[in-house]
């Protein structure tokens, strides 16, 4: 029974190359996220300091103030969307690696089978 339990767990030892490519991937994906939440975070900080004086200075004009509100707001919730979009990928990305078997984790076994017999197919044509 032991040595049933124990064959078991070693077909599903993935090589070492495959656990550090898809780190690899991990880090891509939700690093560029992260990057990408940070880049909008900045940059709507940098209006809100720029349209700061201006919603000063044209005051009694609401419209402004109100485009003005609406930008800063769709930037933050922007930035916040791409934090929790690349922490959500590095999440199940590490899911994955370590063999949790997440959501859609059969789709992609699957596309990665089919793309490697297609792989040998072209091989043995050629």
């Amino acid at each position: 029974m032991a040595e049933l339990h124990q064959s078991q767990q070693l077909g599903k030892r993935q090589p070492m190359s495959q656990q550090i490519v898809k780190a690899t991937t991990a880090v891509t994906a939700g690093g560029s996220f992260l990057v990408l939440s940070g880049l909008t975070l900045t940059a709507t900080v940098i209006l809100l300091t720029i349209a700061t004086p201006l919603l000063v200075l044209f005051s009694p004009v609401i419209v402004p103030a109100v485009i003005t509100v609406s930008l800063l707001l769709m930037g933050f919730l922007a930035s916040g969307g791409f934090g929790v979009a690349g922490i959500t990928v590095m999440s199940w990305i590490y899911g994955y690696a370590t063999g949790r078997h997440p959501p859609g984790a059969d789709q992609l076994d699957q596309a990665r089978m089919k793309l490697a017999c297609k792989a040998r197919e072209m091989k043995d044509k050629g």
